[in-house]
This record gives C-alpha cells, structure tokens and sequence, in this order.
C-alpha cells in the first residue's frame, strides 16, 4: 500500500538582536543566516516530486518557504493557521541574559504549572491542530505524495510526540527541531506509522544556548 510523506520544517534563524520572546508577533523575519539556511531548504526539495506546499502565516515561516516554493511554481502555497507557533502570555518580552526579569511578580505567576503549560497554549491542543493540518496536507498531497510545511519548534514537537505516542511534557533542551530541520511523517491510510529527522541546514545552525525561556 503507498504512503504519502508529510515533510515539516521548522524556519531559518530570525533576526533578534534584542533576545526578545517574538512568539507570533509580527516583524519577526529571518537574519541572514536563516535565509541561508532556507536556501539550504531550497536545494534539499529542489529535485524531489513535491505535491503540497504549506505554510504558518507568520512572516519567518513565510520566508522560510519562499525558496522552496520558487523551485515548485505549479504548486498553490496554501496558508494555514493551524501550523502557526503556539500562543504565549511572555511574548514581547526580553528576560535579561541570566533570565533575570522571569522572576518579576507578573511573570513568576504565569509560571506556575509548567505542565500544562500555564504562560501559553495547552500542549495538547498544539498536538491536535498540528495533527489536523497534517493530514489534511497529506490528502492534499495525494496517496503517495510528498507535501512540505513550514512551522515552528514547539508546533512540531508536539506532533512529534503525539504521533509516537510519548508524553507531551518535556525539557524543552531535548527537542530534537533545530532551525530549518526537516521532521517528516510518514502516513498510510490518513495514519501516521513513522516519523523521520533530518537536518539540511545543520552545518549552519549555531550551538544551542544553556538559557532557555518559556516556549523557547
């Protein structure tokens, strides 16, 4: 039986000079590093029999899949909000270098159950969106076709998580969606039976930073 491949790519590095939580802000476009690396996305499905484009709306997605979709122009690029980053309460702010303005009074409260988590979307429902838009790009892309997606890191965790039926709490230093990845489920019958990791740009894509920030 032929299985249709869903490719989801988290977008290039964002030009952030001032550290802030952008979240789904807007303005937030890629730096030029992260533009590299979405040519490197470019190049990666250049050759490859794409059927499907799919995008968040937000402008460093967009950006991201703007060499991918330029090697693919027969194809409709379809906007879908159902892949955007998940909400979060912090977003606008900038911590400090040591997190230092996570422990003001406003921000201590929203931390209060980082299980749910309380600053943000519910992980579950970031699971069932990203779910959803998924196999709704995999019939869009036809039995045995490849659709690519351009999201966010803590979207594609989840689905990630949720479609290797492992726990949705994590330690957000242990997603494995580094900047421009490529995680791809695999999907037979509308289900998905395997999830692959890829990483085009990884010879670009910095160190991870020890200090990470809700959401991050």
């Amino acid at each position: 039986m032929e299985h249709t491949l869903v490719h989801v790519c988290r977008h290039g590095q964002v030009y952030n000079p001032n550290h802030v939580l952008y979240g789904r802000l807007p303005g937030f476009g890629l730096s030029d590093l992260g533009r590299q690396m979405a040519d490197r996305l470019g190049e990666y499905f250049a050759d490859l029999p794409i059927t499907h484009l799919r995008v968040s709306p937000l402008q460093r997605a967009r950006e991201t899949m703007a060499p991918i979709a330029a090697r693919h122009p027969e194809l409709e690029l379809v906007v879908d909000n159902r892949i955007i980053e998940a909400a979060n309460s912090l977003e606008g702010q900038a911590f400090g270098r040591f997190n230092q303005r996570l422990l003001l009074p406003r921000n201590l409260i929203r931390l209060r159950n980082p299980l749910r988590p309380s600053w943000g979307e519910p992980y579950e429902k970031v699971a069932q969106r990203m779910h959803a838009a998924i196999a709704d790009a995999a019939a869009a892309a036809g039995v045995g076709g490849r659709a690519v997606l351009v999201s966010h890191e803590l979207p594609i965790w989840m689905a990630r998580l949720s479609a290797e039926g492992r726990p949705l709490v994590h330690n957000p230093a242990q997603r494995q969606a580094r900047l421009a990845s490529v995680t791809t489920f695999t999907l037979m019958e509308g289900r998905v039976v395997k999830v692959d990791y890829t990483e085009p740009a990884g010879g670009l894509v910095p160190a991870r930073k020890k200090i990470l920030r809700p959401g991050m």
